[in-house]
Order: C-alpha cells, then sequence, then structure tokens
C-alpha cells in the first residue's frame, strides 16, 4: 500500500531551519500588508454611511410642548376622463402642542405627474402657490419663516420624491396644503392602472450618489408594524365613454358604485383594520370590448399667444410567433440587500422561477447576486436547461437579504460579461430601489446600450418606481412592478410576451398636412407587445392633414395612419395636454443632462417649469400669507414627519446597518499574499528535501 505524504510544519524549537521558516513567514505577512496599502484608491471598501446621512427610527419626544406629529391626515381626490387622471392630495397639519412649529414631510409622488398647483388654507384665508427658480423659492421662505408668516414651500427632489415645508404652524393651528397634478394613463395588454404612492422606502446612501448629502435621505421612520397616526383616505372616480369593467385593487380593499350605464364608477377605500398608507394604492380597470382609448387628441389654446396640443396614442400591431426568435442571452441582476429581506426576496425567488423558467433551451441565463458585493453564480451563461435553472433557484435560495444596496458595481459587472458577437444580450434587475444613485445608474445604461437592453422588476409594497421606470427607459425595455406574490405569474408571462421580440422596429412619426412641431419623444424607441405608442407635439394654422405612424414589423413594413379631421377635442381634459407636454420634455431633457453629467440643461429645464408652472428638479412652488403671526419665530422647533416602513420591508433597511455581505470573489491583493505564502513554503520545502538527500548519501 502507497504511503501518503503529509506536509508537517517545522518546528522552530527543533529544527536548523527554524530562523529561515520565521523570515519567510514575516516577509509573507509585510507582503500582504504592502498589498492591501497599495490597493488602488478605487478598490477599497466604502465606509458604512453615518447615522446622520441614512433613515433612521423614529423616537417621539416625552415634551408635551411640542408636537412631533404635525401631519393629521391626508386625502386624495382623483377624478379620469379617458386617458387622463386629474388629482388633488390634500395634507393636514394641525399643531397640537404648546409651540409654533414648522413641519417637514418628505412624500412620494407619481413618476407620471406634471404638478402645476399648490394652495394653503389657513382657516378662511386661501394663499395661492407662485412657482419660483428653486433657490429663490429657498431663500424666500426662509425669509418669510424667519418673519414670523406662515409659509409653504414644495420642492422636488427627484421625479417621484417630493418635500413639504410649512413654517410657523402656531398652537391650535389647523392648515390645509393642496397639490393637483396630471398624469396619462397609458395601457398595458388592455388593461389600465392608476398607482398612488404613499410612502417613500427608506434608501442605501451610496457614497457614489450625487444624493450622498441629500437631507431628505435621512428621514424619520416608524418601527415595523408601528401604525403611521396620520390618517389616509383616496377616493377615485372613473369616467369612460364605454363601459368600465373590472375594477379591482389588488393592494387595499375597496368600495365600488357603478352608474350611467357602467361608464361611470366611483370606489373608495374600503374599512379595514390594515393600515392603507404604507403601500402603494394600485387600481386597475379594463373597458369594454378591451377597447384601448387609441387615437388623436387635439387641444387649441386660448390668450393671445395661444399654442395648441395634440396626443396620439396608436395601439401597436400583434407581435410575432415565438418561433421565429432568434436565441437571447439573458443576465438576472437581484438585489439581496437588507431591505429585500422577507417578502421582497421570497417574491423575487418565485419571479426568478417563472422568468428563467420561461426561457428556450436555445437561449443562455446567468444570475448576479448583489448587496455590498455581488457574487455570480456561474463563471459565464449556461444554457436554459431545466437542470441549469434548478441549479440556480436552489444556489438562490441559499442567500438571504442582508447588507447595502451597490447597484452600480453589480451592473458593471453584468455589462463587462463577456458573450459571443451574434448573441443579443438582455439584462433585467430585480430590485426594490432603495438607493440614491438613480442618475448614475440610468447614465451607466444608455452608455452599454450597445451591449445589452434591461428590463427592470420593482418588487415591494412601495418600490422605488424612478428608479425601475428610469432604468427601463434607459436601456429600452420596460418596467414591471409587483406589489404581492400573487402578481408574479402575470408578470413573468407579459415579460416573456415582450422579450419574445419588438412587434415593430425603425418607427418614425411624420406629418401629412398637418403643422405638427416640438414633438416627444424626438426618436421613437421600438415597440414591445401590448403597449401603444405615444407622441406629444404642439401644431400650428388648421386642424386637418394626418398622423403617418412607419416602421417594421415580423411580416415586413408597417403603416398607419390616423386623420386628424376624426381627432377628439375634449373641453374637461384638453387643458391638461399642455402641462403633460411639457412635463414630457422635462423628463427628456431629464435623461439627457443625466447622460450628459453636470446641470447643463439647468437654464432650459427651468423656463419650461416657470412657463408652464410646474414643479421640476430647479422650479419650487412657494406660498406666503403676508400676516405675522408668529412674533417670537426664533422660539419655534423644526420637526421632522415620520413615515411607516413599507408593508413588508425588514427593519435591516433602516438606520445604515450592513449586514451580511453576498460572499464575493477575493480582492487581487489577497490572492498576491496567498501565492507570495505558498511560493515561499515551496522554496522551504526543496530546500529541506536537499539537505535530506545530502544528509542520507552521506
Amino acid at each position: 500500500m502507497r504511503a501518503t505524504r503529509m506536509f508537517h510544519l517545522p518546528r522552530l524549537s527543533s529544527r536548523p531551519g527554524a530562523r529561515l521558516w520565521l523570515a519567510t513567514t514575516c516577509l509573507a505577512a509585510a507582503s500582504f500588508v504592502l498589498l492591501v496599502l497599495a490597493r488602488p484608491l478605487h478598490a477599497q471598501e466604502a465606509a458604512p454611511r453615518a447615522a446622520t446621512e441614512s433613515p433612521y427610527f423614529f423616537v417621539r419626544s416625552d415634551d408635551p410642548a411640542l408636537d412631533r406629529l404635525p401631519l393629521k391626515g391626508t386625502e386624495v381626490e382623483v377624478k379620469v376622463t379617458g386617458v387622463i387622471a386629474d388629482v388633488t392630495v390634500t395634507q393636514h397639519y394641525r399643531n397640537e402642542g404648546n409651540r409654533p412649529i414648522e413641519a417637514r414631510y418628505v412624500f412620494p409622488g407619481s413618476t407620471r405627474a406634471a404638478v402645476g398647483g399648490l394652495n394653503v388654507r389657513l382657516g378662511d384665508r386661501l394663499v395661492t402657490a407662485q412657482i419660483r427658480e428653486k433657490q429663490q423659492a429657498r431663500i424666500e421662505y426662509d425669509a418669510a419663516r424667519d418673519e414670523g408668516k406662515t409659509a409653504a414651500l414644495l420642492e422636488q427632489h427627484l421625479p417621484n420624491v417630493f418635500q413639504m415645508n410649512v413654517a410657523n404652524i402656531l398652537p391650535g393651528d389647523d392648515v390645509k396644503v393642496e397639490l393637483r397634478y396630471t398624469e396619462l394613463l397609458v395601457p398595458q395588454a388592455g388593461s389600465y392602472r392608476f398607482v398612488f404612492p404613499t410612502v417613500v422606502g427608506p434608501r442605501y446612501n451610496s457614497p457614489a450618489s450625487e444624493n450622498s448629502a441629500a437631507r431628505w435621505v435621512a428621514q424619520p421612520t416608524l418601527r415595523a408594524g408601528a401604525p403611521s397616526p396620520a390618517a389616509f383616505g383616496i377616493k377615485v372616480a372613473l369616467q369612460a365613454p364605454v363601459g368600465v369593467h373590472d375594477v379591482r385593487s389588488a393592494t387595499h380593499p375597496i368600495e365600488l358604485r357603478q352608474s350611467d350605464g357602467d361608464r361611470r364608477a366611483d370606489i373608495a377605500l374600503a374599512p379595514s383594520p390594515q393600515a392603507a398608507n404604507d403601500r402603494d394604492f394600485v387600481l386597475d380597470w379594463r373597458l369594454a370590448g378591451d377597447r384601448i382609448e387609441s387615437g388623436l387628441m387635439l387641444y387649441r389654446g386660448q390668450g393671445e399667444n395661444p399654442e395648441n396640443f395634440f396626443l396620439a396614442m396608436i395601439e401597436p400591431p400583434r407581435s410575432v410567433a415565438a418561433s421565429a426568435i432568434s436565441p437571447r442571452d439573458y443576465i438576472f441582476v437581484v438585489d439581496i440587500s437588507g431591505s429585500m429581506h422577507g417578502f421582497p426576496l421570497d417574491t423575487a425567488e418565485t419571479m426568478l422561477e417563472r422568468l428563467i423558467g420561461g426561457l428556450r433551451p436555445s437561449d443562455t441565463f446567468n444570475v448576479l447576486l448583489f448587496s455590498g458585493s455581488n457574487k455570480m453564480l456561474a463563471p459565464h451563461s449556461v444554457p436554459a436547461t431545466r437542470a441549469n435553472i434548478e441549479r440556480a433557484l436552489a444556489t438562490l435560495a441559499d442567500y438571504r437579504g442582508g447588507g447595502g444596496t451597490e447597484l452600480i458595481p453589480a451592473l458593471k459587472r453584468a455589462y463587462a460579461e463577456p458573450k459571443a458577437e451574434e448573441v443579443s444580450r438582455t439584462v433585467v434587475v430585480v430590485t426594490d430601489g432603495y438607493v440614491t444613485v438613480e442618475r448614475e445608474a440610468f447614465e451607466l445604461v444608455r452608455k452599454n446600450l450597445s451591449k445589452a437592453n434591461l428590463f427592470a422588476f420593482g418588487i415591494g409594497s412601495s418600490v422605488n418606481r424612478h428608479l425601475i421606470e428610469g432604468l427601463a427607459r434607459a436601456g429600452r425595455g420596460e418596467p414591471f412592478v409587483l406589489t404581492d406574490p400573487i402578481q408574479a405569474p402575470a408578470e413573468a408571462a407579459r415579460f416573456r410576451r415582450m422579450i419574445e421580440s419588438p412587434v415593430l422596429t425603425g418607427v418614425k412619426a411624420r406629418f401629412e398636412g398637418f403643422d405638427a412641431y416640438d414633438v416627444e419623444p424626438a426618436a421613437l424607441p421600438d415597440v414591445l407587445a401590448e403597449r401603444p405608442v405615444v407622441v406629444f407635439g404642439k401644431w400650428r394654422g388648421e386642424a386637418r392633414g394626418s398622423l403617418v405612424l412607419e416602421g417594421r414589423g415580423a411580416a415586413g413594413a408597417y403603416r398607419q395612419v390616423l386623420k386628424v379631421e376624426d381627432a377628439a377635442r375634449p373641453d374637461a381634459t384638453g387643458s391638461a395636454l399642455r402641462a403633460l407636454w411639457a412635463r414630457h420634455r422635462i423628463e427628456s431633457l431629464g435623461d439627457q443632462e443625466a447622460l450628459e453629467g453636470g446641470d447643463a440643461l439647468k437654464g432650459r429645464i427651468t423656463e419650461l417649469g416657470l412657463r408652464y408652472g410646474l414643479l421640476t428638479s430647479y422650479t419650487s412652488f412657494i406660498a406666503v400669507d403676508q400676516r405675522v403671526r408668529n412674533t417670537a419665530p426664533s422660539t419655534g422647533a423644526t420637526v421632522d414627519q415620520p413615515q411607516p416602513l413599507p408593508h413588508g420591508v425588514d427593519e435591516r433597511a433602516v438606520g445604515g446597518s450592513l449586514g451580511a455581505e453576498v460572499p464575493s470573489t477575493p480582492e487581487p491583493e489577497l490572492f498576491g499574499a496567498i501565492a507570495v505564502v505558498l511560493s515561499m513554503l515551496a522554496m522551504i520545502r526543496r530546500r529541506s528535501r536537499r539537505r535530506d538527500e545530502r544528509r542520507f548519501t552521506a
């Protein structure tokens, strides 16, 4: 029987090579230290975010003189006519303490909202806000606050994150702040959806973000399960030219009343023991016969220098058969950070099983898990066989949520993965979006469009829709949002229908006999299944001619014509086209600014916000009651209104706790140190063997 040779470490006290061994060990340790110290700056681990820069748990003060919870309730009224929603949000503030206060409240908004109005009601007094350049509005607000005047300031931090400041709320005061916005509702697969976000999820604040020092990120959050003291109510009125069917909400219990031959539906929240303001309110409905309100809508402006606006919504052709599709490679980038713990990550696993399970055997895939670090489940993409799918899901099930949310390094690694030239790649991001690196992520995705397109799945009761929708828009894909596990099968099926192939490529809109200008978007993206083409613009002269949509589908050239003479001319909602066009133009400029970096387009965005009276990243609404009500403003206090923790989100998402990270590949310096140690050990062994051989020969 062959003896097994064992490698034993020499005993320093009894072997002549003890000094050599000690010197070798010291040299290896020194090499390791030097390698670590010599690391490039960009490779060093980011320091944990300070508590003051991260969300934190709210602790109520014992001081009865100070009302720490001045927001008493939010009421929302929604009127939907056709494809346009008019929304009024009323925030009710009351000071039940003994000291004057300034209330600060960070709250979410729709990513598609054109916010165009703000009123403040103080008793029987009504103060209408004015639109101002952002810094000017802040100066006016601070001056009014310091003078003892009641004032309100509405600012936009992100397209879906707003902040309300209300100064000099005196003891016993009741203040109602009303903001108004309009929103375009684009159907998907014949179904309409209205979403009202109720809570801003706690953000992981990366040092790489332009928002790393943003004050709004450090928002107070209630503990898990703690009910919000602020009441919440919403009422929706749907009005359509045909019957409204299948009205439902997967997020909230509702009461429904229909009238006018089912052409009108009134919806309100039903009584429930569960909190209503810790998750997005989502309402879905269909029109009779799966009708889509496609066609052309015109609005003729009024006044001395009127502007006329149009909106075209065109239903796409049918998608092609799956047999006509070329193989693709998919990289699923999955967030397993602390905020994904529990329901979001469980839903992500279910979602991935259906997404990956829906791929064809000719497709390939890989899965990248990320939190504070990242890990690929396979060294390279593998065929979408049943065995590989089960192996990937089993590996995913072994990891639990924990750690930060370093999205940018994960995306960079996904784009860096090699692939064959003839293979098209799709990146699928699965996350709740609780990060502050939106702008950096959009820029990265746009710069890598030649390598892959991107679809984004937001999972959670109150996801960061700005990130999810912005990633998909930048990656020329589609956003998906799942607020509960029940939606996973339907959304996975919708994803598969869309990725089968763009139903229309090389899309162009041109006008014959119709003087259109300032058309948005400037270039139309490929059309995916089940989502209409939307075109905004202005027009001059007579309302005649036609809009022609052209492109290439699976069956060849495609052409559709809309006659201007047949366009609808709405009265009630037509003026909303003005705000919606301006909001779309501002969004386009914001995308371009993010790609170019800096604030080169600040002037153009500011001018649009001021001209059309819209809230933007560079404009704010300011309302000031000119009466001096607080004669000693220096005695007041500022309070930050806390928010509930979003439903299903773990407390690990709050307080900057990093938790456990994804097991990641060792850093290069570690490999270097290991190599030094192994080479020196081999050298010692060779010398020892030679010495033994010489002794044996002698």
